[in-house]
């Protein structure tokens, strides 16, 4: 590959010249099931998508504009969470509808993950953009995409989909004020000394003029970076987000939120995370530091919001435009012990923000319905009036009255690898360096009337239950421990029953497909009797679940080997029998 650099208008062109040729198909061609009446009626979209934005430590507080726009004038999701709580994964799983145990697109890079697992997986020609061109609609990205889509691998293939894509390129995605961007087919371009949020305002407000120009309801995402860390191209050290320069003095009080689980005395959490040590006064110094310096990098975000929605008031479209803002991931920093990060089941990982606002969007409103990312493909289909898929894992969001939803009480958390320490503070792993192996895990998150629970099983098969009710930081595992004699009641029921309904719930959700993912309790009672873990709790069912396979690893692996994953299939209740004894 040849590689000329030059110098023009302020900014740096990189011309990367390859072997593959690109094709310059027509994006409209080919479009089948056109929505009816498409160019008055049918609504718009833009989406919004951070990158690593926490909610759990109150970073939507200090963005008074999207609070404004979207917020005031549209519908809160208090209870929204991520399936995995790593970037690609996530990502992969909100365009496709689908479990990351159905996509098996399971990390950053390869050969578990990134986009070269994405070509892999035939997912370019089968996800939500692609839907949406088949359904009439212009459809428009600009900034982060996937993991592992880099300057060499850009045009092989190029993303299908977009109508217009400007997209940011490894190995300088996550650098503040050196990016890269690949407009359409063209070569990438670099904008070294330009601030990534600003050079992502100029071309998301050119794609959002582009396609008010074309008359056409359009599908318009921005996925800037912020607050992600700072990554250099060939450094891989993990910094503090560099903020823009007029937001680089804001809230400097701030602090990460003393909790209970802030830097505890006693450790907590299984597996690696109950080995980290308590840290000292310079840690969390610097980690209040990255905790400002996160928040200084959304101000770029909440202004580029701003932008958008005066554009579409402009216009005169705001009245027929959905926008939904939310984050790929959520984040910890010092709770549990740990490192800045992600990639954990705890509360701050995997609960992220996320607004709706809208035609026939409740304004001011907060929603507790149980949500996740694999809704938001459904949801957009139900939006547009599409027919939804049967491969969707997920139901459509309660945006709108009178949507085909179908709501649940349950979250699918799922993670594969290893867990990853940022800022310059987090080589505290063993070895003195910033990665914890073996962080490969199963959960289910239950939040239904009278309980709010987490239950998780390790690679090592180490075991977590928290009662989030009367322990909301997660600091008290109430698994019970080898020869534990006691059998406390939860719910009115002894914990073991519980627990058992919660390990026969997550050994259905591990390996669900579509309906199954949506309604798992049809699976283990196909008559319809148990609809939610207060039914399961019937004594009719105790001996039932004593005897299901427990969820169990028969070991650790980085990627999604089903070999390793234990047992795949519930026993099904017909009066007490299991099918497999009924034919």
């Amino acid at each position: 590959m040849k590689v000329s650099i030059t110098v023009a208008a302020g900014a740096l062109a990189v011309n990367l010249t390859s072997a593959f040729a690109f094709s310059q198909q027509d994006p409209h061609v080919g479009l089948s099931n056109p929505v009816p009446g498409a160019t008055k009626l049918a609504p718009n979209f833009v989406f919004v998508i951070t990158d690593d934005q926490d909610l759990q430590l109150n970073s939507t507080a200090y963005t008074p504009l999207i609070q404004k726009h979207l917020g005031e004038k549209g519908t809160v999701f208090k209870n929204h969470f991520v399936t995995t709580a790593l970037c690609c994964p996530s990502r992969v799983a909100l365009w496709t509808g689908r479990q990351p145990h159905n996509t098996n697109v399971t990390d950053v890079s390869p050969p578990y993950g990134g986009y070269p697992k994405f070509i892999e997986r035939g997912f370019n020609s089968n996800f939500l953009p692609v839907w949406l061109q088949q359904s009439g609609y212009n459809t428009y990205y600009t900034g982060k995409l996937f993991n592992g889509h880099t300057v060499l691998n850009y045009n092989n293939p190029f993303v299908a989909g977009f109508t217009g894509s400007d997209f940011l390129l490894d190995p300088f995605t996550y650098s503040y004020l050196n990016p890269t961007f690949q407009h359409n087919h063209d070569l990438p371009v670099s904008f070294a000394g330009q601030h990534t949020t600003d050079v992502t305002t100029e071309k998301a407000l050119g794609f959002l003029n582009d396609a008010i120009a074309a008359k056409k309801p359009f599908f318009l995402t921005v996925a800037p970076i912020a607050p992600h860390a700072d990554i250099e191209s060939g450094s891989g050290a993990f910094t503090e987000p560099i903020p823009l320069d007029r937001h680089k003095d804001l809230f400097p009080d701030a602090q990460v939120p003393r909790t209970e689980h802030f830097n505890p005395d006693e450790p907590s959490g299984v597996s690696w995370i109950r080995n980290l040590p308590k840290q000292d006064n310079a840690t969390i110094e610097y980690n209040d530091h990255f905790y400002r310096q996160r928040l200084r990098s959304l101000q770029g975000v909440d202004e580029l919001v701003d932008n958008l929605v005066t554009r579409l008031e402009d216009a005169g479209l705001i009245d027929n435009t959905y926008i939904i803002y939310t984050s790929d991931n959520g984040y910890h920093i010092g709770q549990h012990r740990l490192p800045p990060g992600k990639t954990c089941g705890f509360e701050e990982d995997i609960r992220v923000p996320l607004f709706i606002r809208g035609p026939g969007v409740p304004a001011g409103r907060e929603a507790e319905a149980v949500t996740t990312h694999i809704d938001l493909a459904p949801t957009i289909f139900d939006l547009a009036g599409i027919p939804l898929r049967d491969d969707f894992d997920g139901t459509p969001l309660p945006v709108v009255k009178n949507s085909k939803d179908v709501r649940h009480e349950h979250v699918t958390v799922e993670y594969w690898g290893y867990g990853l320490g940022e800022g310059i503070k987090s080589a505290v792993g063993p070895g003195n360096i910033p990665i914890f192996l073996n962080n490969t895990y199963k959960s289910v998150r239950l939040l239904g009337e009278g309980y709010n629970f987490y239950y998780s099983i390790w690679c090592n098969n180490e075991h977590e239950f928290y009662d989030l009710n009367e322990d909301p930081y997660q600091s008290d595992n109430l698994y019970p421990s080898t020869g534990e004699a006691t059998d406390p009641e939860l719910l009115d029921h002894p914990r073991s029953h519980v627990i058992s309904r919660l390990d026969a719930l997550l050994l259905v959700l591990k390996s669900c497909k579509g309906v199954t993912c949506i309604k798992p309790w049809d699976v283990l009672h196909p008559e319809g009797s148990v609809k939610g873990l207060r039914d399961a709790l019937h004594s009719v069912y105790d001996e039932f679940y004593t005897a299901q396979p427990k969820v169990a690893y028969n070991r650790c692996e980085g990627g999604y080997i089903i070999d390793a994953e234990g047992p795949q299939n519930p026993l099904t209740y017909r009066h007490g029998l299991s099918w497999d004894l009924w034919t």
